[in-house]
């Protein structure tokens, strides 16, 4: 395990895309290089995954979970990891859930974002459905009108599709 005082590629990462995001859109647009590379970290990963999560049922939640810990122990830094929400599952990243989800697993959802760069998006559409908003979304997610084309775009960037 690394010291967690060591900062690791995914947390340069992170900070790098913090000021990437301050930076002029002229100057991301420079980044491009002969290589056709578009200075995208996530597109120099080796790995990438993406995960779906449709279901309420916590066994099913903390599988992935294990799952995900477990490509994170294995590729360390050069994975690149997104779990994409909707139907039931959705509750798991709402602030006010209108059905039960364990406190832990809100955590451990907001720990992976936090400290490993986990990408959470949210279906819009299950969310129209709910009658929510991104403003009832925890802070690390992503919202996206469809959680399945989300899903399909990052297959045609290479991810890796998991569902289970």
């Amino acid at each position: 395990m690394k010291n967690s005082n060591t900062p690791t590629r995914r947390h340069l990462l992170a900070g790098m895309a913090s000021l990437a995001a301050l930076s002029a859109p002229a100057q991301a647009a420079s980044s491009a290089t002969a290589s056709g590379k578009t200075g995208d970290p996530v597109a120099s990963t080796l790995h990438k995954i993406v995960f779906q999560l449709n279901k309420a049922d916590d066994a099913y939640q903390e599988a992935i979970f294990n799952s995900i810990s477990a490509v994170l122990k294995k590729y360390v830094d050069d994975v690149s990891i997104v779990v994409v929400v909707w139907g039931p599952g959705i509750h798991l990243l709402a602030k006010k859930p209108k059905r039960p989800v364990p406190k832990l697993l809100q955590d451990r959802a907001r720990s992976m974002a936090e400290a490993y760069g986990i990408r959470f998006i949210a279906c819009g559409n299950t969310m129209h459905s709910v009658g929510w908003s991104p403003s009832d979304m925890f802070d690390f997610v992503q919202v996206e009108d469809v959680g399945a084309a989300a899903v399909m775009e990052l297959q045609e960037k290479g991810y890796a599709y998991v569902a289970w």
